[in-house]
């Protein structure tokens, strides 16, 4: 939109348009019961969009989709009888394919196969870019709860396992919108099954609505209990570095080893727990988010329990609970064996810094008593100087006495040398320290 075209209002921020348009960029799937959702969550690590395009473009009617298309990371693509929904997130890529129910598979049928009746074909489906993370056929039906044996209806569709399931939401009525069933079970076709008994007043974007909200929520506790395995992986690793480090801390109180050598195991050590933090820390924080956007699904169905079963939202935290109280206290653990290493580091170096404080002032005390004794050696060395220059000039005023009585004057060298020692010594004294205050100013 360009400023022309806003008289009333200043210039767009360059980011106002992006912004407000998130909150459209993934919408919900709208459909007519009843309705099979085939869906697949896979890990994109090590694909690029280029590689999903270049699968997509296998759709029919769809050779001339490009990456531009695809810049949002979510698309609707309508096929001839289907419609298939492409959104790509950070760590994975989830591929819905939405069609019409096969006949076969109505309500009352024994566990109907559905993998081969996919809209894409087989091999489509299973030529999907990236790591399957989960899988699932959800079908949803315009039937009711009401009759008797629905319940075993609804067990006899999904196959074996504990059934789970509840009443959601609430029409205006008071009424619940639908029914949820199913066993949580990986079949043989490596697809998990889950019921949805709709109401017949059900809308389009109602159901659409509550087919994302049961996909996300199962594809982001698999994703939050991708930390589970990492979390116990580390746990014995953890346990032997705090070993480590309260020998460390023994040896550092009962001063056994040399400053140098603690210095260094402990260098060590920490070197080692950031590793580990930094490969993990992402992982654990990706955890809390995932289970975050768990509890808020759950939220969002507002269950109500059916009569004796389970809810999905009870079973699911009852076992995700657990599994994120291990991957939280390990996440905890290592930020609390960083900081005890840090703590027992800085000890370290408190010590090692007192030590070379004492050992400085050691050497201040030298320095002082080698400075006094040059100061005395210096004195003596004047002394010595004051002697051996008078020796030198009154040798020299006896020569030249000498000399002068020879040459006819009347002067006893002698005396002339004896008169001129106090005055030569005193000379030289005044002149050797005016050589020393000389060399102090330099």
């Amino acid at each position: 939109m360009s400023d022309k075209s806003l008289p009333y209002l200043p210039a767009d921020d360059s980011q106002r348009m992006a912004l407000h348009n998130e909150i459209h960029t993934r919408p919900s799937a709208t459909f007519k019961l009843p309705s099979l959702i085939v869906y697949v969550a896979v890990l994109n690590a090590g694909v690029s969009m280029s590689d999903e395009c270049a699968h997509l473009q296998l759709l029919p009617g769809h050779q001339d989709l490009d990456v531009v298309k695809m810049k949002g990371n979510f698309l609707q693509l309508q096929c001839q009888g289907y419609k298939v929904i492409w959104e790509r997130h950070t760590e994975f890529t989830r591929y819905t394919v939405v069609q019409a129910l096969p006949s076969h598979a109505g309500w009352g049928s024994q566990l109907p196969e559905l993998s081969s009746h996919v809209a894409t074909g087989n091999a489509w489906l299973s030529r999907i870019p990236g790591k399957t993370i989960t899988a699932i056929h959800l079908a949803m039906l315009n039937e009711g709860m009401d009759d008797d044996d629905a319940f075993f209806k609804a067990k006899q569709w999904l196959g074996e396992g504990t059934v789970i399931g509840s009443k959601m939401g609430r029409t205006a009525d008071n009424r619940s919108h639908s029914h949820l069933m199913t066993n949580l079970r990986i079949g043989s076709d490596g697809f998990e099954r889950i019921l949805v008994l709709a109401s017949p007043q059900t809308s389009e974007n109602r159901s659409g609505r509550i087919a994302q909200r049961l996909l996300e929520l199962e594809t982001y506790r698999i994703m939050s209990l991708l930390s589970l395995p990492v979390a116990k992986q580390l746990g014995a690793k953890l346990a032997q570095t705090e070993i480590q480090l309260v020998e460390i801390t023994k040896r550092l109180e009962k001063k056994i080893d040399s400053d140098e050598v603690l210095l260094n195991d402990l260098a060590g050590l920490s070197a080692e727990v950031e590793s580990i933090t930094a490969e993990n820390s992402y992982r654990f924080s990706a955890a809390v988010a995932y289970d975050g956007i768990v509890r808020e699904r759950i939220s969002e169905m507002r269950e109500q329990p059916l009569s004796g079963i389970q809810t999905v939202g009870e079973f699911m935290q009852r076992r995700l609970a657990p599994a994120m109280a291990t991957v939280n206290a390990t996440s905890e653990r290592l930020a609390a064996l960083a900081q005890r290493l840090s703590r027992a580091s800085a000890l370290l170096r408190t010590r090692v810094d007192i030590a070379t404080e004492a050992h400085n002032q050691e050497l201040l005390e030298k320095l002082t008593k080698g400075q006094a004794l040059q100061l005395r050696l210096q004195s003596t060395v004047e002394g010595l100087s004051i002697a051996a220059i008078s020796y030198y000039v009154v040798s020299l005023i006896l020569y030249l006495g000498k000399a002068m009585e020879s040459a006819g004057v009347n002067i006893n060298p002698e005396m002339l040398a004896g008169f001129s020692t106090p005055v030569v010594l005193f000379v030289s004294w005044k002149l050797i320290q005016r050589i020393h205050r000389s060399l102090k100013e330099l």
